[in-house]
């Protein structure tokens, strides 16, 4: 059963909390306010700190030389912000802030797609594919706030990432004048890696909803900290952040590629 067909609600202290009553479509399966009345969910808030950790990491581990500023880039930036909005979301169970989560899972999509589509492509088109995605983003966005179905988001969300899988291939194998062999083992191999590490995180995120009272009960049997390992969904969130991270480093060492092409 799809995500957006399960909800857990009623906790025992779900209207004692600071951001109570929660007014999300979605409620996961962590206890609301089971440990402190400041986050809703406490595990699940707080693992988004891996998309922000690996965000600043690149900004900071790409910064020219002789200056102490980060390196800012979209995809970066969109990471960043997928890891505030979705803390904010998991902390607060606010439609508001699930909206800012859902809308910044797909600018890190969006972030990827526009990275990949403009390469070796001329400025002008590049403009006209960045315009067009977010002409795209900004009509599904007003389209999804009026409509009460996360099943809309879950579509957008995986038609995009079938798109941006779509793209890398056609770069590896198709492009012309194709891109270096050794290179292209190299980032093959580590994108189907990203691909697997986020295939296994939305697998890990369903158990979590499938099976959540028998989750609940050996959470509750072994106690903290363990059970905090059982909270499964937190688990999507590290291993997402993994997988984004290593396929937008993939995605910049092909830009580089092709920046490298035309200065010799």
């Amino acid at each position: 059963m799809g995500h957006y067909n399960i909800r857990f609600d009623g906790d025992a202290n779900s209207l004692s909390g600071l951001w109570s009553p929660p007014s999300s479509r979605a409620n996961f399966c962590e206890e609301d306010y089971a440990l402190t009345r400041y986050l809703a969910e406490f595990v699940n808030s707080l693992t988004n700190f891996a998309y922000v950790y690996l965000a600043v990491r690149h900004m900071y581990d790409n910064r020219g030389a002789g200056t102490s500023a980060p390196s800012l880039d979209f995809m970066s930036l969109s990471l960043l912000f997928l890891g505030i909005a979705s803390f904010l979301f998991h902390a607060s169970l606010r439609l508001t802030f699930e909206f800012a989560d859902e809308f910044s899972m797909l600018v890190v999509i969006w972030s990827m797609l526009q990275a990949t589509l403009t390469v070796r492509q001329p400025r002008l088109r590049c403009q006209y594919i960045t315009f067009g995605l977010a002409a795209c983003f900004t009509c599904f966005a007003v389209f999804y706030v009026q409509s009460p179905k996360i099943v809309y988001h879950v579509v957008a969300f995986v038609t995009g990432l079938v798109c941006v899988i779509a793209q890398t291939q056609y770069l590896f194998h198709w492009l012309q004048p194709p891109l270096p062999k050794a290179k292209i083992r190299d980032w093959r191999h580590r994108t189907w890696q990203a691909i697997a590490v986020c295939l296994a995180g939305y697998l890990i995120w369903n158990i979590d909803l499938e099976r959540c009272a028998e989750l609940r009960q050996v959470r509750r049997r072994i106690g903290l900290p363990w059970a905090w390992l059982l909270e499964l969904h937190g688990w999507w969130h590290i291993l997402t952040g993994i997988a984004a991270s290593q396929f937008m480093r993939v995605t910049r060492e092909i830009r580089h590629e092709v920046r490298c092409e035309k200065q010799e």
